[in-house]
Formats: C-alpha cells, sequence, structure tokens
C-alpha cells in the first residue's frame, strides 16, 4: 500500500501491543480506515512475543528439559536459536496478520504529537504526518533501572530482553528484586546452569502473598540452589573487570556478591518519553502514565490509552481487555469499563508456577471477613495423580471461601498446571460458581484440576 508524506485515516494506533494491534485488526475488519505506527521493525506484535511473555516462558521450558550431561552453554545458546526462531515467526506473522489487509498500514517510525490530531513519524525528508479524528496509544513500559550508584553504568548490567536474546550464558547472574519477573528469570537461569543470587529489599519475597505461601515458593527456589537474601538494601556497584561488586547492607553489615550479569527488577513505567503528549494537551501521572478515565479515555477524550502506558496492571491479557472496552466505545454500546473487571488472574512462571486470584487470607481477615481456608500441599492431593506422573509433586494449594455464601474469594495455587488451573477458579469466582459445585465437577483424569475434587473437602467439612 503506498504511504505518502501525509496521511489520513479513521483511526491511528501508536503503538503494536496486544491492545492496539486486536483493535486495529478489528477496525480495519470494520472497514476503518487504520494507520498503525510502531517504532521498531523488531517489536512488530509488542512485548510478549518479542522479549517479553513467549521467550521468557518458551525458556522456562527449555530450562526443565536440559540433562545434567548436556554441556550448559551449547544448550542454552541452542535454546535461544529456538526462541529467535519463534519469535521471528510470531513477528511476521503479526506485521502481515494486520499490514495484509486492505484498509490497514503499519508505519515502521518514531510517533511524537504535533497537534491534538496529528503526529510525525521520522525526520527530515522522511518525514510522514498522520492525521486522524481517533487516536490509540499503546506504547508499554519499560524497566526502570533503581538509582544505585554504579548501576546504570556498568558493563554488567543487562535488562530482561537483552537476557532473551543473548546467547551467552551468564556464569554469575545477580537479580535486584524478589517480584515476579525477578524470580521468573532467577529460575531459568539457574536450571540452566547459572550461579544465581535473588536480592530483595523487603522482609520477604512477594509481600503482597500470605506469609505460607511466599515461604513455599523460597523454599523451592532454595532447593534449587538458588541464593535469596532478603532485606538486603543494595549501595553500590563496582565493575571489576569480568565481574561486578554487588555491595549491599543486611542487618547492619555490609556484604558483596559478585555478578557476570545484573538483572534489575524493580518495576516498570510507562513509555511516553518522546511522544509529546503535551502538544496533544493529554494529561499525564507523574510516572508519566496517561491518565484515563473507566473508559480509557484520555483528557483528550478521542485520544486513548491502552495497556501498559495507562498505569494499570502491566498484563497482556489486561491489554486485550483494554481493546475490548475501546471497541465498545467505538463500534459497540460504549457499556464496558475498568470497573466491570472481575477476579484477575495472575501467574508467576517459576518451576513449578504460582498462579493466584482475589483475596489472599490476609487480605481477607484484614477486612475482617468470615472466612475459611483450605491448603493442602501438592503432594498430600491423592486425587492430583498427575503431579506424580511429571514427577513434580512440589507445592501448595491454598483456597479462600465465604462459608454463608460457599462462593471463593481468593485462591494461591503453587503446583504444576497452576497456570491453568486458575482459569479455572477465575472464570467460577466471575460467574458466582460455588466451592461444592467445583469440587463435584467432572474432571479428565488423570489431571491437575482434579485436585479441586478433593481440597474443597476441607473447607467444607
Amino acid at each position: 500500500m503506498e504511504i505518502t508524506t501525509a496521511l489520513t485515516a479513521d483511526i491511528l494506533v501508536i503503538g503494536f501491543g496486544k491492545g492496539g494491534k486486536t483493535a486495529a485488526r478489528v477496525l480495519a475488519d470494520a472497514g476503518r480506515r487504520v494507520v498503525l505506527v510502531e517504532q521498531s521493525e523488531n517489536m512488530y506484535g509488542g512485548t510478549c512475543p518479542n522479549v517479553g511473555c513467549v521467550p521468557t516462558k518458551m525458556l522456562v521450558h527449555y530450562a526443565t528439559t536440559k540433562h545434567p550431561e548436556d554441556d550448559a552453554q551449547a544448550f542454552f545458546a541452542q535454546s535461544v536459536d529456538g526462541v529467535r526462531a519463534l519469535t521471528r515467526a510470531f513477528r511476521a506473522g503479526n506485521f502481515e496478520a494486520l499490514n495484509g489487509r486492505d484498509t490497514a498500514t503499519v508505519i515502521t517510525g518514531t510517533a511524537r504529537f504535533v497537534d491534538p490530531h496529528t503526529v510525525a513519524v521520522g525526520e527530515g525528508p522522511d518525514r510522514i504526518t498522520v492525521t486522524a479524528p481517533t487516536i490509540l496509544v499503546n506504547t508499554g513500559s519499560e524497566p526502570v533501572i533503581p538509582p544505585i550508584p554504579g548501576l546504570a553504568g556498568s558493563s554488567h548490567l543487562v535488562s530482561s530482553a537483552e537476557l532473551t536474546q543473548t546467547q551467552n550464558l551468564p556464569e554469575r547472574l545477580v537479580v535486584l528484586g524478589g517480584g515476579y519477573l525477578g524470580l521468573e528469570f532467577a529460575g531459568i537461569y539457574r536450571h540452566f546452569g547459572t550461579d544465581v543470587t535473588v536480592l530483595e529489599a523487603a522482609d520477604r519475597l512477594l509481600p503482597r502473598e500470605d506469609e505460607d505461601i511466599a515461604a513455599a515458593v523460597e523454599e523451592i527456589l532454595t532447593g534449587d540452589g538458588i541464593r535469596v537474601i532478603t532485606g538486603a538494601k543494595v549501595t553500590e556497584v563496582r565493575d571489576t573487570g569480568a565481574v561486578s561488586k554487588v555491595v549491599y547492607e543486611k542487618d547492619g553489615r555490609t556484604h558483596t556478591v559478585e555478578a557476570s550479569a545484573l538483572l534489575p527488577a524493580t518495576g516498570r513505567r510507562p513509555v511516553t518519553d518522546g511522544l509529546h503528549l503535551d502538544a496533544a494537551g493529554v494529561r499525564t501521572a507523574p510516572n508519566g502514565a496517561i491518565v484515563v478515565d473507566e473508559y480509557l479515555r484520555s483528557s483528550r477524550p478521542h485520544i486513548y490509552a491502552l495497556g501498559d502506558v495507562n498505569g494499570g496492571e502491566q498484563f497482556t491479557y489486561i491489554s486485550l481487555d483494554d481493546a475490548r472496552i475501546v471497541l465498545d466505545q467505538l463500534l459497540g454500546e460504549g457499556k464496558r469499563t475498568t470497573g466491570d473487571r472481575r477476579a484477575v488472574p495472575h501467574t508467576l512462571f517459576m518451576t513449578p508456577p504460582l498462579a493466584t486470584v482475589g483475596l489472599t487470607e490476609s487480605q481477607a481477615r484484614a477486612r475482617g471477613l468470615d472466612i475459611k481456608v483450605s491448603r493442602e500441599k501438592v503432594a498430600d492431593i491423592v486425587a492430583m495423580p498427575r503431579a506424580y506422573t511429571v514427577e513434580e509433586t512440589r507445592g501448595v494449594m491454598k483456597f479462600i471461601v465465604d462459608p454463608d455464601t460457599d462462593l471463593i474469594l481468593g485462591a494461591a495455587l503453587l503446583s504444576i498446571d497452576a497456570q491453568e488451573i486458575i482459569n479455572t477458579v477465575a472464570l467460577a469466582m466471575r460467574h458466582d460458581i460455588t466451592a461444592t459445585q467445583l469440587r463435584d465437577s467432572i474432571y479428565t483424569h488423570p489431571s491437575s484440576t482434579e485436585a479441586l475434587n478433593e481440597i474443597f473437602d476441607k473447607v467444607l467439612a
């Protein structure tokens, strides 16, 4: 499709992430003229298929298939080759799925607003302007590098994106932060054979989870050989040739740990720098997020923000649901809002994974709720033979139930296949399916979902 120096469209989408590409595809199929701008040809499809969910979960899989006799470096390089092949295929598929439509055009370059309805892409003679009455911003988020002396300038500093692309297996990986991202990478690289240390500033891992669940997570990680240090305040990073010395304080004493690769996993921030949102009159929060209402409209109602850039939960499936809300505004009845979301699950892809939804026990008790709790180690769940067939019996399952209504208030599943079981639980919570109904349902055998046949007995007894 021919591109001129000045384009007009019905819809302009900035960013090729899950929300943006989904909305762009549906709008193009509805006959709207759509232009999507993505700053890098290596990011067609967004973070998830290129440097996020897909490559990291593929590395989780590869890492668990490594045999003791495999050469660690060669096996890792081969695994990264597999990741690269898949991400290339996804990238090409995402591009063609949109650009191949008659009413859609993809432009590669960095967009910046010049007025509320127009963006410029590129500079000089290659500059293109795109004008549209409706604009969707889906530029995602980027890692935050904490202001630790010596960290930003360290030659051993790596990002999560770089770790999914490099074929060099680090000998010693130090992860700053014990959240989802940090623990996923800790597990991946430990299983590949790297010496891994996690430095967490809080007194324990996963402070938002119940203490018993966090303790079970730490037990599994340390059992795999990961060194977990909580209550560690990193004060300095010093490069000393082949390694960095990471200096941290714990219990009033100063310690050091060496790193050949240093991964900050202390959070992400919305990518809005360079968009020139002030030229469009779009209001932003102190962290750069585009401020939106429950319909995802910015301070300029014709400009919507989808995904991480609007400051909401940073998950691909949230970006997808953002697209549904915006599409309902543009093509539907305009009733869907962010307030409609119930029981949104989360998964930490360690081995085995931790999946959660709803309230924790501590949250429920803090609210003064009357609850019943069922907690059972996976190894003790007789109705879950799959855990034994795949030789992964570590972990625990925990449910919070309202004794009066029999409704599930929350769950934490640290087990094989937890990332799948949690979707069944979340769906039950959204549609008021009771714990008794889940307990008495028919599940395939042998499957991990069968655990639901047993675990609610302790709640309902």
